[in-house]
């Protein structure tokens, strides 16, 4: 079965708005598209009986710093049935960064979603437990931003027994 003619197809198939651009790098198949179809798209890749995505390995940010659109989130899957990963893009703008939760359709990405939220913060709508994982609830940055300073922020940050 050739997915990486097959899950375009489907997809535009039932979702004929979605404009999608897809590449293929070192068998890497990657689709990126409008952060507005995030669920409904993971949803279908999930539930769809010829594809069967069900695991959701991974979801993290890349930070571009300087473009418009400032992340990028990325979604790791995986149909443990075909033995195939396919990753997913949504680009987030900084002066909105919030995007659709996914956790209801993979129950992995509530953890995942929570690291991103916390070292990029990119907010995800209609999380269930949208809280930091590794840093305090009151500290104000997010570490893995370009703009965070590499040796940290002195006193930004109160250190046990101190």
């Amino acid at each position: 079965m050739n997915f990486k003619e097959i899950i375009p197809q489907k997809l535009k198939e039932n979702f004929p708005e979605l404009d999608i651009e897809v590449s293929d790098f070192r068998n890497d198949l990657t689709l990126k598209f409008d952060k507005k179809f995030i669920h409904d798209v993971s949803f279908f890749l999930k539930e769809d009986e010829e594809l069967q995505f069900n695991f959701c390995e991974d979801v993290t940010a890349i930070d571009w710093a300087v473009r418009k659109n400032r992340f990028t989130v990325v979604y790791h899957i995986f149909s443990m049935k075909h033995n195939f990963r396919l990753r997913l893009k949504c680009d987030v703008d900084e002066s909105d960064s919030t995007i659709d939760t996914v956790s209801s359709v993979w129950k992995t990405a509530n953890w995942l979603e929570r690291e991103t939220y916390d070292m990029y913060g990119v907010k995800f709508n209609n999380h269930p437990d949208l809280r930091r994982m590794y840093m305090p609830e009151e500290f104000e940055y997010h570490p893995l931003r370009k703009d965070f300073p590499l040796m940290g922020i002195p006193g930004s940050l109160s250190l046990p027994g101190k």
